[in-house]
């Protein structure tokens, strides 16, 4: 297995690894269907295994013109997809990744790392594991039929059927009880 740079050749396959490999989670429905661009520097990094993408790693980076991490002043990288193929998961590969990351990332003078995930304890348990620390959360919701918010106006003209929102108060288990799909979306950081 070999740890490298992505490349535009790679992008099928990155789509591919991130679709499968999300599926078990509760970001299930958060389909790409080509591979994001970052505004900011960013390192992208791929694992491979007999040609086959088989984890992925893409991290942008603060520059003095614009932040992306959501914390500390310092220079920091948001880790915006970290994924293993579910045929290749408990394998170390994930932690690889990371590590890769790490090193050159510091070598970008990047002095944290932020990473924010949903509700699966195995996945939080992986980041508190290679010594991030758990900083901050709020809720996404997920809402339909009389869940929803009433539009003013025709309705003929316009129905709302799926919507979603942020909850951001101290409320969160009357939230929870309201909503029948609602994630706790946690941040977690890491200094290097």
């Amino acid at each position: 297995m070999e740890i490298r740079q992505y490349n535009q050749s790679d992008e099928k396959g990155w789509v591919r690894c991130r679709a499968l490999s999300f599926l078990e989670t509760a970001y299930f429905d958060n389909v790409l269907r080509e591979k994001e661009h970052y505004e900011n520097p960013s390192i992208e990094l791929v694992a491979v295994s007999e040609g086959k993408i088989v984890g992925i790693l893409d991290a942008e980076y603060d520059t003095t013109e614009n932040r992306v991490c959501t914390g500390k002043k310092e220079k920091g990288a948001m880790i915006w997809h970290i994924a293993v193929h579910p045929d290749f998961q408990r394998k170390t590969i994930g932690e690889k990744l990371l590590k890769e990351l790490e090193k050159i990332a510091a070598q970008k003078q990047v002095m944290y790392l932020e990473a924010w995930t949903r509700d699966d304890q195995w996945v939080r348990a992986w980041y508190e594991k290679n010594h991030f620390k758990l900083v901050s959360s709020y809720l996404h919701i997920f809402m339909e039929g009389n869940e929803l918010p009433k539009i003013e106006g025709n309705k003929s003209e316009m129905q709302l059927v799926q919507g979603w929102a942020h909850y951001t108060g101290e409320n969160k288990e009357a939230v929870k009880e309201k909503f029948k799909r609602v994630h706790e979306c946690v941040c977690y950081t890491k200094v290097l």
